[in-house]
């Protein structure tokens, strides 16, 4: 059973857990010191679901568990739990500012199948 703590890990991993596109770094940095807290994360995280198996969740998070995989990735912490870790191994999130909307995507080689919405995949 994995335990939860406030503080984060004390080492990281040696590579990142999950690429950032510069654009994608400079989004959560903005949106980091909007929330007025240094100390957030971004969690990524595959939970099962969705129109094709599986379904991405993202959101900001100050709690660690022990086997969470930690890295940083130009001043972003970037967060992803032991069981969500295979499918995003080799994942990397950029963010898309255009005249069909704004929003993070990511770029996942281990989906062999995704659908339109881009936030599920198998």
């Amino acid at each position: 059973m994995s335990t939860v703590s406030d503080a984060p890990p004390t080492s990281t991993t040696q590579d990142n857990v999950l690429a950032l596109s510069d654009a994608a770094r400079a989004k959560v940095k903005e949106l980091v010191a909007a929330e007025g807290n240094d100390d957030l994360a971004l969690r990524v995280a595959v939970r099962p679901g969705g129109c094709s198996g599986f379904s991405y969740e993202m959101f900001f998070d100050t709690e660690f568990a022990e086997d969470d995989r930690v890295s940083e990735d130009g001043g972003v912490k970037v967060v992803v739990d032991a069981a969500s870790h295979p499918y995003l191994k080799g994942a990397s999130l950029d963010y898309k500012d255009g005249l069909q909307g704004a929003g993070f995507a990511i770029n996942n080689p281990n989906a062999t199948r995704s659908c339109g919405c881009g936030q599920s995949f198998s």
